[in-house]
């Protein structure tokens, strides 16, 4: 065995990238290709693995820059389509985050929304008021804009594509409606969210090779990891093969919205509960070395989250039972002794396309992996609320 194939480097597969000789999967293909060749010969001949989720990320947003009207105005409140955005910015620039909602329509249109209009060429209404300063003399502006029109416009999530997620049901008697859609009364029904052995932090569990900088798809168009996401746990509990239960890593991504498509970015909404955006997230992992490749070997049935009873109204919820991803994609699961349907958040449907997306445009040379220019802390766990008074 050459001591090439035994350790890669970003540089040697970005070569094989540029002179059209790369071999890249899916992490679902390269399970099939492990159980038909066996690792060591899938360890020799593949080079990258691409994964991918699709499902909603509340902690989402837009980054938008105006240009200036004339007189100039600061616009330190304002709405966008009746949807506020954050004014406490320079004169002309905004965040509106995906879960704001509209003055008028409440949570059924929000900030998800405005940003999907924009990305689909649709006019918006921006509407502002000002104090009005000897530099930004306007007090009112009020004006219908593209995605064209703006000098800047630019996707920022602070937390996006869990590592893994608890999956969620309902003990009690009446239902229950949360982030991860309703639950029934007594144990109806079990949501859970990530694409399993397809999603991007569980094929790379320690943060290996992800990292700031990392060259992702987000919202169909090519982005970057810009930091480790808000509530990032690199301390999570761990089974057997080292894959973190429940909760774990998050990342903070970015991207450029005039280069998205609302196939892979749609806003969700959530019965009683409110407004989301669908994020869809493709990133590609490299097969340093071998390490890499079992990491990668992950399956449904390896990987495993608590099931929470979510009416109870806690932080600290009671866990039904482990379940892992297999018996959770079958489409049932057992409860007390009854079988209970289970529905994903995610699409698995998305999720695989836009795997297979990046693992095209890897193929033909249109897309070469970034290697971190940091890596993440390790064994940081995730703070409470210090000196919390919840007051109604």
């Amino acid at each position: 065995m050459s001591d090439k194939r035994e350790k890669r480097t970003f540089d040697e597969i970005n070569e094989k990238i540029r002179n059209g000789t790369v071999v890249v999967c899916t992490a679902e293909e390269i399970l099939e290709m492990i159980d038909r060749d066996g690792e060591e010969a899938v360890f020799e001949a593949v080079d990258v693995v691409t994964t991918a989720t699709f499902g909603p990320m509340c902690s989402s947003g837009a980054f938008l820059n105006f240009g200036h009207s004339d007189p100039p105005t600061r616009l330190e409140k304002l709405t966008l389509n009746k949807v506020e955005a954050y004014g406490g910015l320079a004169a002309v620039d905004t965040y509106i985050g995906a879960t704001a909602e509209s003055e008028d329509q409440g949570y059924e249109y929000g900030g998800a929304h405005v940003i999907c209009d924009l990305i689909d060429g649709k006019e918006v209404v921006l509407e502002a008021t000002s104090k009005g300063t000897d530099c930004y003399p306007g007090k009112k502006v009020k004006a219908a804009v593209k995605l064209e029109d703006l000098n800047e416009a630019y996707l920022f999530n602070p937390r996006n594509a869990y590592q893994n997620y608890a999956a969620a049901t309902n003990g009690s008697g009446k239902a229950v409606y949360t982030y991860m859609g309703t639950l029934l009364p007594n144990y109806g029904n079990v949501t859970y969210a990530t694409s399993g052995a397809l999603s991007p932090l569980l094929n790379d569990p320690e943060l290996r090779t992800i990292g700031m900088g990392t060259r992702i798809l987000v919202g169909g168009a090519v982005g970057y990891v810009s930091w480790n996401g808000t509530q990032c746990n690199t301390a999570p509990t761990r089974n057997a093969n080292g894959t973190p239960i429940g909760t774990g890593a998050t990342l903070a991504v970015i991207g450029d919205l005039k280069q998205m498509d609302t196939k892979y970015i749609s806003p969700a909404v959530f019965k009683a509960y409110g407004t989301s955006l669908n994020v869809g997230i493709g990133i590609p992992i490299p097969l340093l070395d071998r390490e890499m490749l079992r990491f990668c070997a992950v399956r449904n049935e390896d990987i495993e989250t608590n099931l929470i009873d979510y009416s109870v109204p806690h932080l600290s919820r009671p866990t039904v039972r482990k379940v892992n991803y297999a018996e959770l994609q079958s489409g049932q699961i057992e409860i007390n002794g009854k079988m209970v349907k289970t529905s994903p958040t995610t699409s698995m449907r998305k999720a695989r396309e836009i795997a297979d997306i990046l693992k095209e445009k890897i193929k033909s040379g249109s897309f070469e992996l970034q290697a971190p220019v940091k890596l993440f802390t390790q064994n940081q766990g995730v703070k409470k609320m210090a000196n919390a008074e919840v007051l109604e």
